[in-house]
């Protein structure tokens, strides 16, 4: 059996190979500096005036305008705001405004597998959540998770902050140092500056990088404490699924609390609870006038001294 050899060279490779052979074929070729095929830095075109730029924005349609737009955001790395596309094209920022919400209408979620998002300030196109595993296996990477003590400091100071690490701390209960620096590592926390009171803590709050990573818009589009208890059909569905198997379901749950004879069972046992409060009660007050008796009993007063009234000197 012979043995499994790999992949061949690939096409860049043989070119290469190729010309290294006709190298050496033309061995007059080794007696010569090669000549300078890219032009020099300095020899470059020198930008245009950006009044010029601007009539030149000004006489673009209205598809042509979205195509810049859709280009520069295709190129970008980072959100890109609404400024840096004006001073890229020209473009008044109501026209790139309106190219932004109609490639948004085209590139969202559950319709494309580009999905436009407003993170951090600015838009960025991304992959749409519906295609995440195959992304993520195309690329050979895995997903970026955050621990749960990672998370609850990570909470704790974006609806916090400012805030110093002895205040986290305290709300977690535990020391969160470690965890703090490894934020920092993270670019997910930013040193602010430090408080004004005896012992100058360092104050913290949340980067551009966290907003990106959770893509949020900005801190207001954080949830509030009210939705945290609301939750949606949606998120019960989420919850339910990856619920173990053995957990009874919400609906279940749900379901199991309306029967008419399980809630008569509940008030049943209510009342007898209450019946049974009601006679340990009376039972304290009947123990309490027998232990008085015997006191009396057992310990009387004595009797008022002679020439003397009781309740006067």
């Amino acid at each position: 059996m012979s043995e499994t050899q790999g992949p061949g060279p690939s096409t860049e490779e043989l070119q290469a190979l190729q010309a290294a052979e006709e190298a050496k074929a033309d061995p007059s070729l080794d007696e010569l500096e090669p000549a300078a095929i890219e032009v020099p830095e300095g020899g470059a075109e020198p930008e245009e005036p950006f009044e010029k730029l601007a009539a030149q924005a000004r006489r673009l349609s209205p598809e042509r305008a979205r195509a810049v737009v859709e280009a520069l955001l295709f190129l970008s790395e980072k959100p890109l705001i609404v400024e840096e596309v004006r001073v890229a094209t020209g473009l008044d920022p109501a026209r790139v405004r309106k190219a932004l919400d109609e490639i948004s209408g085209t590139f969202r979620e559950g319709v494309s597998g580009i999905v436009l998002h407003e993170v951090a300030g600015g838009w960025q196109l991304r992959t749409s959540p519906d295609t995440s595993d195959f992304a993520r296996r195309f690329l050979r990477v895995k997903p970026q998770r955050l621990t749960r003590a990672a998370l609850e400091t990570l909470a704790i100071v974006a609806y916090r902050q400012p805030v110093t690490r002895p205040e986290v701390e305290e709300i977690r209960g535990v020391d969160s140092g470690a965890v703090m620096k490894a934020l920092l590592e993270r670019r997910l926390l930013k040193i602010l500056g430090k408080k004004e009171e005896p012992g100058r803590p360092i104050l913290y709050g949340t980067t551009r990088e966290f907003l990106e990573f959770f893509a949020l818009k900005d801190l207001a589009s954080l949830p509030t404490l009210r939705e945290f208890h609301e939750l949606s059909e949606e998120h019960r569905e989420i919850v339910e699924k990856e619920a173990p198997a053995e957990v009874p379901s919400l609906q279940g749950l749900v379901a199991e609390l309306a029967d008419p004879n399980l809630r008569a069972a509940l008030e049943k046992g209510r009342e007898e609870g209450d019946q049974a409060l009601e006679e340990l009660e009376r039972a304290i007050d009947r123990a309490d006038v027998s232990s008085r008796s015997v006191k009396s009993v057992l310990d009387p007063e004595p009797p008022p001294a002679e020439g003397v009234q009781e309740g006067k000197p």
